[in-house]
């Protein structure tokens, strides 16, 4: 029997081993599959001819349960719906939560130490590995990486580029990997250096030529020309068996939306995938664990810097102008641009993007009858794909979103919806007589029908509050919700609540410092850039996340990590790895 001496050295037996199946395994689920368990050293006072599963099954179970913190109840649930994780772990069958608990009373008392230090051995060789872990340990610094700033403790510059290397890394595995442009073997770059230079671009706001130029100059044999990288940029929205044999220019304009819709669909399926690695190296931590979860859906647009009318007087249009490209205004300012739409996390929570949607609108200068996304049909799409993440109870929407058909799509979805209403008649006298309460500004309009083709398809509260911006019109903001009959004194705590949509405002603005230039009017190029600088962004709020857990500091406090300060990060790691 071994002495208690020997909990370290068994522990770290597991642990190397751990380490080295990393190396070519990429779930941690897998890595406790496959890693060495010491059963002699164990101490298992079960009779074992009477057991189901023997002693180093039950300690592979007893190293996912650590590391993944769970509950007895979570396992025994995990184990009984999951046949691969049940073969995995090399159980006969699944064990009830009574037999987990029988089991782990039996072991001794060194075999405990033993698995517990290895459970934070083997989570900390998958972090370093970049493994996908369905978990995550938070990243702590050490003491020298400590230092106090104003009374209050923040990391080193040190440690943030460490950790944001790191995190890079499993970017490199587990997000960039899920870009796929399926050019032969016999390719001369391969697909992972066309997206660090992709990502080097982004991060100095460069561009193709520019890069080509810098890789030229600094005579580095990784870095392709500018029309290499972009036509794999290109390839990386296509399926592999999808051609283009006509340029798209030259196309109606019918057949170049036809394409584009392929183009995100493919892109956007890369994106979610990424997205959900990504999202997966922080469950341990639980990002969503707010009881009210709220996103916010918006547009953005990505400017296009050219008149799209020979004479717009006489209503003359550019034959070749691209489709994508719609007019906004911005400032009172006429603009032209290229339309994305998102869903982001808002509130308590870390601001993930969830899902992005390229958006085409009709504009004056097409055909009447030239296709167009309704809003209802994109913010359908945005809902699809965040809540393969995460449970939503609430969106925020901006004015551009009320119609009658996106609300009825959230309400028909189990969600509440906020917005504002962009225009009312301001009857005064008939808003003094809507509900309202002594010594509270505001009233509301209970149970508004909302009605879809002759139909009410749900109800609506509009709350009346005192304006507080300059442009709204009359004296009150309007606002409508799905809530069920809100009193007048709640109707602050509802219309306050609606200012964390500014979240999604400035996501914008840090996605837009991640674009690099292009003049590029091929809608592939147009849709990379903007999903892949939202890629870095969520890798950016990730790091964040992260150091902030290890220090302690509450998920929507002020960046630990800054935008510029990842940037640093991530070219230093890039000019490394290169």
């Amino acid at each position: 029997m071994a002495v208690d001496d020997d909990a370290p050295a068994l522990a770290g037996a597991v642990v190397y081993h751990a380490g080295e199946v990393c190396e070519t395994v990429d779930h941690l689920w897998r890595v406790l599959g496959e890693v060495s368990i010491p059963v002699d050293g164990l101490t298992d006072d079960r009779q074992q001819h009477k057991v189901t599963n023997g002693t180093e099954p039950m300690a592979r179970v007893y190293l996912y349960q650590e590391i993944y913190d769970l509950a007895q109840s979570e396992v025994a649930d995990r184990l009984e719906n999951r046949p691969s994780l049940l073969k995995t772990l090399e159980l006969e069958k699944a064990p009830s939560q009574q037999s987990l608990s029988y089991a782990w009373e039996q072991f001794g008392e060194q075999t405990k130490r033993t698995l517990n230090a290895a459970a934070t051995g083997i989570a900390q060789e998958a972090v370093d590995h970049g493994v996908v872990l369905e978990a995550r340990v938070p990243i702590i610094p050490d003491e020298d990486d400590i230092e106090e700033n104003d009374d209050e403790p923040t990391v080193t510059r040190e440690h943030v580029r460490k950790q944001g290397n790191k995190i890079v890394e499993l970017a490199r595995r587990h997000a960039f990997g899920e870009f796929d442009s399926h050019r032969a073997d016999n390719r001369v770059y391969e697909d992972e250096q066309i997206l660090d230079l992709f990502a080097s671009a982004c991060l100095t706001q460069g561009s193709a030529h520019s890069e080509g130029e810098a890789g030229w100059f600094l005579d580095e044999n990784d870095t392709c020309d500018d029309s290499t990288f972009l036509r794999v940029i290109k390839q990386f929205a296509m399926s592999a068996d999808q051609e283009v044999s006509i340029p798209l220019q030259e196309q109606q304009i019918e057949d170049i939306v036809a394409f584009t819709e392929v183009f995100r669909e493919y892109l956007m399926d890369a994106f979610d995938t990424a997205t959900e690695n990504i999202l997966q190296t922080i469950r341990y931590e639980d990002p969503f664990d707010d009881r009210h979860v709220v996103a916010a859906v918006d547009f953005t647009h990505v400017p296009y810097h050219v008149w799209p009318w020979i004479d717009k007087d006489d209503q003359i249009p550019k034959s070749t102008y691209p489709p994508m490209v719609s007019g906004y205004v911005d400032d009172g300012e006429l603009k032209h641009g290229y339309t994305f739409a998102t869903i982001t996390i808002v509130g308590n929570d870390v601001p993930i993007i969830l899902g992005i949607e390229g958006v085409k609108e009709h504009s004056d200068w097409e055909p009447v009858d030239a296709p167009a996304d309704s809003k209802a049909d994109v913010v359908a799409r945005l809902l699809s794909r965040a809540r393969r993440y995460v449970d939503l109870d609430e969106i925020l929407l901006d004015r551009g979103f009320y119609t009658r058909n996106v609300r009825a799509e959230i309400n028909g979805r189990g969600l509440l919806y906020t917005m504002p209403v962009p225009k009312y008649e301001p009857d005064y006298e008939a808003i003094e007589k809507i509900e309202s309460k002594d010594g509270v500004d505001a009233a509301v309009n209970h149970d508004v029908p909302v009605g879809i083709d002759g139909d009410v398809d749900h109800t609506a509260e509009y709350l009346y509050v005192p304006a507080t911006s300059d442009d709204a019109e009359g004296k009150y903001a309007v606002f409508v919700t799905n809530r069920d009959h809100v009193d007048p004194d709640e109707i602050a705590h509802v219309t306050n609540s609606y200012s964390r949509r500014w979240d999604i405002e400035n996501q914008y603005k840090s996605v837009k410092a991640y674009l690099p230039k292009t003049s590029s009017t091929d809608y592939r190029v147009r849709l990379f850039n903007f999903t892949f600088a939202a890629l870095l962004y969520n890798l950016w709020r990730l790091t964040d996340f992260l150091v902030k857990v290890g220090v302690e500091r509450e998920i929507r406090s002020p960046p630990v990590v800054t935008a510029r300060t990842f940037v640093r990060a991530v070219g230093n790691f890039l000019r490394k790895a290169g």
